[in-house]
């Protein structure tokens, strides 16, 4: 009978070691996850200005990082958090609106029955889909809130991350069991990913609300800006898009008779908004990486639950650093890439600084 070798059964006691010392604190970091993952973006987003100002202007480490921590809050924070408090203040009347397009549309489906024979509308809950609309309105409201709670860890994760950057790009060399030139290649794409994810993604969306704003306030739709967050936050879902604002506004207007602005809205935000979507995604990834939709989708249907609203950034970058990892596998053990993979994520290390 073969004897496993000593050697061997101290490596594989250390993978074991390792894996369930690594389960352990990702865990027990869950919660927080938000905060750590915040704090690797804005180092990703602010780690240039940082290095301006210590390498160029000849700040202090620490001030620096201050500086640019400071600036994080007012351009990235305080705008979310004016956001996350209109939308919490507009949950009731977002509830009593959705009564009334669904008596608008339960109408609308009695009108149709009467024509065609056949009686659907008294299927129709209107209280249950009511109270499933209140409960996941205040379920992301309420997600929002909790990721402050780790917005404390993500600047202390920040401000270390921002005065220790050589070191720990130094450290990723001697921790990581890759060689170094997959190394770079992790780091490259990395970076890649999360613009896209972080610029991309609420920039696309940003232009999209402003320009349905627009139409808004042209056929007087009330509480324009409210519905100008619901319409950026729907360009953020593949596959809903503007239509997550558009609708809603639509049938609003026609169950309070206004006929021909609700008409007028339609068009533009099918004509108007719905070609700007294409102009603005094509203008910005020319200048990001490229985002498969599935991505996007799954990393939202995932992201959302974990993170609450702002899981709609981070959870596409989660899938999208799964499939970096396995495309690193691919390269570094296996065969060489199918196509699709290289269609999903595509390869931008060429493209990327360091």
């Amino acid at each position: 009978m073969n004897k496993l070798k000593p050697e061997l059964v101290r490596q594989l006691f250390l993978i074991v070691l390792i894996l369930f010392l690594f389960i352990l604190i990702v865990e027990e970091m869950t919660p927080y996850l938000s905060g750590v993952l915040g704090a690797i973006t804005l180092y990703v987003l602010l780690r240039k200005f940082y290095n301006f100002l210590v390498v160029k202007r000849k700040w202090k480490e620490g001030l620096a990082a201050a500086v640019a921590m400071l600036a994080s809050f007012v351009v990235i924070l305080v705008p979310i958090g004016l956001t996350v408090m209109m939308l919490t203040n507009k949950i009731g009347k977002a509830v009593r609106n959705s009564e009334r397009v669904v008596e608008v549309v339960k109408q609308q489906v009695g009108v149709w029955e009467a024509d065609l024979g056949f009686k659907v509308s008294e299927s129709i809950d209107t209280n249950s889909i009511t109270s499933w609309v209140s409960t996941n309105l205040q379920n992301l409201a309420g997600g929002t809130f909790n990721v402050f709670i780790a917005i404390g860890i993500m600047y202390f994760i920040l401000y270390y991350m921002l005065i220790n950057n050589d070191k720990m790009h130094q450290s990723l060399y001697a921790f990581i069991p890759l060689n170094k030139e997959n190394i770079a290649r992790i780091g490259h794409e990395s970076v890649a990913m999360v613009k896209s994810n972080a610029l991309g993604i609420p920039l696309v969306a940003l232009a999209q609300g402003i320009v349905a704003l627009i139409g808004f306030f042209i056929f007087g739709v009330p509480d324009p800006f409210f519905w100008f967050v619901i319409t950026a936050i729907g360009s953020m879902i593949p596959f809903v898009g503007t239509l997550l604002g558009i609708v809603p506004v639509t049938i609003l207007l026609i169950a309070s008779g206004n006929n021909l602005q609700a008409v007028g809205i339609a068009i533009y935000g099918l004509v108007v908004v719905g070609s700007t979507d294409n102009l603005i995604r094509l203008y910005v990834l020319e200048r990001l990486a490229n985002v498969h939709p599935l991505v996007t989708l799954i990393g939202v249907i995932v992201g959302v639950p974990l993170f609450g609203f702002i899981g709609l950034i981070f959870g596409p970058l989660l899938i999208s650093l799964f499939l970096l990892v396995v495309k690193i596998y691919k390269h570094e053990y296996g065969d060489p890439e199918p196509e699709i993979i290289n269609q999903i994520i595509p390869d931008v290390s060429e493209n990327q600084e360091d």
